[in-house]
């Protein structure tokens, strides 16, 4: 018997060969790409794991913590949190926080700080941890995209009261730091009113067209052609230290006026002045210790003393940075295109001592007399030919006779002083002027203001009685 036996063609066997080719090859592909991936999730996390060496930490960017003696009323947790924590409580001064978000000093960080815009009220929310009203139930993601991009916790727009535009440049590392120490503070359970804006700016959501035009989102980075000093002073400055808040212009949308950066502004009735190199209109005539003085105590003797919104800034925040912070951001504000606001010469270079005291003796008063009203009213401490008393000592009665103040080219600040007063408290000393308000009238203080702009700075620069009204009313 014959058998029969099946014969494969040429052709189907190589049709064979060529699909198991494939296939080998498939599954050899498939491993490749596995390891590759595997290598490239190796190399990821030798780059950004819990070890690895960050951006955000470099030595510029990295935080001084202050001195524990200048900790706050927070306790510190033990361990390595705890230098966490202390770097926070040092970046939360650097940004001020504190200024903000505090209406009331038995309830701090608690909000409730009314701030007027031109589009109506804005009060400032309570970031204690509280679980309820404060930001106790935010995660670490939901802090860093406030910071970050002025969004909060259940998506809604921020105002740019809050200055996320800079705080955007803030590190992760450093955001972090300050949601730690923020978590260390006592729960306050309280509510701020509501905020109380105009049809249509009370619509969240138009903030993404604000933000279109007046913000970019994303971290500081270095100019490798400059010092790590001055990078360091530029990520204070342009970051939590927020300067050109106060001492830039605003366009029409009440966004910085980039244009004009630190050339000064008018906020709530307070000149912030020019803090460009300018010699004239600027701090570019200032020396380095003056400038750090001046930050440090709120008192440049012969050029300047801290009053207002810049007295509290002192207080609760410059005061506490290091001497290098300092120096960082007086190299930085150094390096800024200098502008020139009009001024023929410094504002303290003005004025010389009166003798008025003498030729007011047996002289009948008629109407209102500055001279008459000064001598009443502010002799006792700034001496009647307005030279001050106790030189530089911490606790000196400033003379008005060069001073940033009395020779401004505009008396909105030396008005405003005469009626708030002043409150300044540092390390070096407590400084109090009395607020004139309630004694002296609008046609009284416009008085006082022409006499000593007239006498002891700037004589161009005079107010008159509505505007003294206006100023009155300023918060």
């Amino acid at each position: 018997m014959m058998k029969h036996t099946s014969r494969v063609r040429p052709a189907d066997a190589l049709a064979r060969l060529a699909q198991n080719g494939r296939r080998r090859g498939f599954r050899m592909a498939t491993l490749a790409a596995f390891f590759s991936v595997f290598a490239l999730y190796v190399a990821w996390h030798e780059a950004h794991g819990p070890g690895a060496p960050r951006d955000d930490e470099l030595p510029i960017m990295q935080a001084h913590a202050d001195d524990t003696s200048q900790a706050g009323a927070a306790g510190t947790p033990a361990g390595a949190a705890s230098d966490l924590v202390t770097r926070g409580e040092y970046l939360a001064r650097a940004g001020d926080c504190v200024a903000c978000h505090t209406t009331d000093k038995a309830r701090p960080f608690a909000g409730g700080l009314p701030i007027n815009t031109p589009f109506g009220t804005i009060v400032t929310p309570n970031i204690t941890p509280d679980p309820d009203t404060g930001i106790g139930q935010w995660t670490d993601a939901d802090f860093l995209r406030a910071m970050h991009e002025g969004v909060g916790k259940s998506g809604e727009r921020l105002y740019p009261a809050f200055p996320y535009a800079e705080y955007t440049k803030v590190t992760d590392r450093d955001v972090l730091a300050i949601r730690a120490y923020l978590n260390t503070l006592t729960p306050i359970h309280y509510a701020p009113p509501s905020n109380s804006l105009k049809f249509p700016f009370n619509q969240r959501w138009l903030m993404v067209f604000w933000n279109m035009f007046n913000f970019t989102e994303g971290r500081f980075v270095p100019d490798p052609k400059q010092s790590a000093e001055l990078n360091r002073g530029a990520y204070l400055v342009q970051g939590l230290a927020h300067c050109e808040e106060c001492h830039t212009p605003r366009n029409f949308t009440q966004g910085l006026k980039t244009s004009s950066r630190f050339a000064g502004a008018v906020q709530a009735g307070w000149h912030a002045y020019n803090l460009t190199p300018d010699k004239n209109s600027g701090i570019g005539s200032w020396s380095d210790d003056e400038l750090i003085a001046y930050l440090s105590t709120g008192a440049a003797p012969g050029r300047a003393n801290a009053a207002g919104p810049m007295a509290e800034v002192v207080t609760d925040s410059t005061q506490y940075l290091t001497r290098e912070d300092l120096g960082s951001i007086v190299t930085y504000l150094r390096s800024v295109p200098p502008i020139n606001g009009g001024e023929a010469r410094p504002r303290d270079q003005w004025g010389s001592p009166a003798n008025d005291v003498t030729a007011l003796r047996g002289t009948t008063i008629h109407g209102v007399n500055g001279a008459q009203l000064f001598i009443a009213n502010c002799a006792t401490c700034h001496n009647w030919t307005g030279q001050g008393a106790g030189a530089s000592a911490p606790g000196a009665y400033p003379s008005l006779i060069h001073n940033t103040a009395v020779g401004a080219s505009d008396a909105n600040n030396l008005a405003m002083v005469i009626l708030h007063g002043v409150t300044r408290t540092t390390k070096q000393a407590d400084v109090l002027m009395p607020a004139f308000a309630s004694q002296l009238t609008d046609d009284q203080v416009a008085a006082i203001t022409n006499y000593v702009t007239k006498q002891f700075g700037n004589p161009q620069s005079t107010l008159t009685v509505d505007q003294v009204a206006k100023l009155r009313s300023q918060q």
